[in-house]
């Protein structure tokens, strides 16, 4: 049976790489390849995964340099395991870090704490005036800002974007495009009793406007959403903001 080289890395921030060899098998996804090392050759192999069927986010790392969802990413879909031999790199190995931007708790496991606060800090809880008791708000679906809210309203806070900015690697300020599309949806939720709030805090300091539009966050996103396209939103705002027009 043909083998597969996986590296993976080791231990917090300080650490290293070790290698495994794994059986090739049928419909192989990355996430399969983590969980056979760490049942059979490692168990000390530490590693998040909940639903293992693309609705969670839990298994994001980094594959080969870039953010994904493992339990989605296919081993063949990498071009390694194939009888070609060849993959991403020009190389029949897979390269597993945990997601960049974070802090590293151990091995393929991150400390998600900030990236969670910033969505706090980009004004991103929800206030209603009603309760419970009240009718449903009526909210018109074909509205202009309806479908603008609901255009971003998919995140499920995986941090694969995150992990995906420049900006956010090099500028600690910056709340980064998961916790800006959650403002952007706010935004435009006609329900939203805090929109001024919301607004005022996704154009500050660590705001939109740090936002350098390369696009990396919109590429990397597993559910096809643009934080891209949100946070340009935002951009226009504050301009119209700044001219007195709401």
């Amino acid at each position: 049976m043909k083998s597969l080289s996986v590296k993976i890395w080791r231990g917090a921030d300080e650490g290293h790489f070790d290698r495994f060899s794994v059986p090739v098998r049928e419909n192989q996804t990355v996430l399969d390849l983590v969980t056979e090392i760490q049942r059979q050759q490692d168990p000390t192999l530490s590693y998040r995964f909940a639903c293992r069927v693309g609705v969670c986010g839990s298994c994001a790392m980094m594959v080969n340099g870039r953010a994904r969802w493992t339990c989605r990413t296919h081993v063949r879909s990498l071009g390694v395991g194939t009888d070609e031999g060849i993959g991403e790199g020009d190389s029949d190995e897979i390269t597993l870090e945990p997601l960049r931007n974070m802090p590293r708790i151990k091995d393929l496991t991150t400390d998600m704490s900030r990236f969670i606060d910033q969505w706090g800090e980009a004004g991103a809880g929800f206030t209603s005036a009603r309760d419970r008791n009240d009718d449903p708000a009526r909210v018109d679906p074909n509205s202009k800002k309806r479908k603008a809210a609901n255009a971003a309203i998919e995140c499920i806070n995986c941090g694969v974007c995150h992990a995906s900015c420049d900006v956010v690697a090099w500028n600690d300020e910056y709340l980064g495009p998961a916790a800006l599309n959650r403002a952007w949806s706010l935004v435009n939720d006609e329900r939203h009793e805090a929109r001024d709030e919301t607004l005022e805090a996704a154009l500050g300091p660590g705001g939109c406007s740090n936002c350098h539009s390369h696009g990396n966050c919109m590429t990397a996103c597993p559910i096809g959403l643009s934080p891209t396209r949100s946070i340009a939103g935002l951009k226009k705002m504050s301009l119209m903001a700044m001219i007195g027009i709401k």
